[in-house]
């Protein structure tokens, strides 16, 4: 019995190394790569061996990333008064699993599953969003951030799933089982360079393409198109692929699924050449501390500037509730989203949150 804790000791211990040379990678690879020399045909986010934001510096953060996990970084209240922000209870329904299965082609229907998962039903297609069934975020099933609450509905649930779109590379956005399970019956669309891994996954139904290319599947045209984020998989790829928001233009308005980004002026651009967008999937949580978490991850404030960038007439939030991966209270970002409409004068119906489970159905005639 000793021997087998005394191993199950080194294991861990061994883990952990692991891990932390993972994130300490994960805090540099923004930075990670040169510039390549300004020509033509080249775009300016491809860098050699891989790509780069366009709109922050490339200036190292590793020191910055030590500082947070070990608690020497400045100190940070949350958004709100910590008394007005009350203990996290996620709100969860069934799922209605016969509208999943009988969605009406002339609406938009959407179902929030969880984190950045969502089924989305419009002009006979359903498209999943960076689908994470796995009980962690993470490269082992023992250690790693791990679900507040299961997906609200399960995959063996799901009608059938005709495309799915992954944003980038992180283990929460990209889970090997889910994908996997979900299987070559599935059309994949993935930012470049990242056909490969799905490839050696078994998966070959997959299309990459980079910022600003454009695939048709059925009645819906998928435009990949810029975000503000970085990807890295293991201590050994940061950044050799791309990463990328989505914008899916469909015979009932366009959808816009941002992924995982910070703030940047990508999504004015977004809006100009494929607004307005009738609904916009966009993330409120994963923001604090803002010292570190700004570059990479949106707050509620920041939200409600890309919901009004890609001029949509609705959105939803969305990386929330679901894992705790950063340092903000979990039932805060809901209630700043709201606090920022009020300020803003925006209707909340306009930037809305869902339950658990829940669907939403949206026609084409909505403002």
């Amino acid at each position: 019995m000793l021997i087998h804790v005394v191993k199950f000791i080194k294991s861990y211990i061994l883990f952990c190394s692991v891990f932390l040379i993972f994130l300490i990678w994960m805090a540099h690879a923004p930075n990670s790569r040169q510039e390549i020399s300004q020509e033509n045909e080249v775009p300016k986010h491809h860098v050699p061996g891989g790509f780069k934001n366009l709109h922050i510096d490339g200036r190292s953060r590793r020191g910055e990333f030590l500082r947070w996990r070990f608690g020497f970084g400045p100190k940070e209240e949350p958004a709100l008064p910590l008394n007005s922000i009350p203990a996290f209870l996620p709100r969860v329904v069934a799922a209605d699993l016969n509208s999943l299965n009988h969605a009406h082609p002339d609406t938009i229907q959407i179902t929030w599953i969880g984190h950045a998962t969502f089924l989305i039903q419009v002009a006979g297609l359903n498209i999943l969003t960076d689908p994470i069934f796995s009980d962690r975020a993470s490269p082992v099933s023992f250690a790693g951030p791990r679900r507040l609450l299961p997906p609200a509905i399960s995959l063996e649930d799901l009608p059938p799933i005709q495309l799915t779109i992954i944003s980038h590379n992180h283990y929460d956005h990209l889970d090997r089982m889910s994908v996997t399970k979900l299987g070559n019956r599935v059309k994949f669309l993935v930012p470049l360079g990242m056909s490969k891994w799905f490839r050696e996954a078994g998966l070959n139904n997959v299309t990459e393409l980079d910022w600003w290319q454009s695939a048709d599947c059925g009645k819906v045209r998928l435009h990949c198109v810029p975000a503000q984020h970085f990807s890295i998989r293991t201590p050994f790829d940061a950044n050799k692929t791309l990463w990328a928001s989505w914008v899916l233009e469909t015979p009932k308005g366009n959808i816009f699924f941002a992924g995982d980004t910070g703030y940047s002026p990508d999504f004015r651009e977004i809006g100009q050449r494929l607004g307005p967008m009738r609904l916009a999937l966009i993330p409120i949580g994963g923001y604090m501390p803002r010292w570190f978490m700004k570059p990479m991850h949106l707050d509620s404030r920041e939200a409600v500037w890309v919901h009004r960038d890609v001029q949509s007439q609705q959105s939803i939030g969305m990386h929330w509730g679901t894992f705790k991966l950063t340092e903000e209270p979990m039932a805060e970002p809901p209630l700043f989203l709201k606090k920022v409409l009020e300020e803003k004068n925006i209707p909340p119906d306009k930037f809305i949150t869902l339950k658990f489970g829940e669907t939403r159905v949206f026609s084409y005639q909505d403002h």
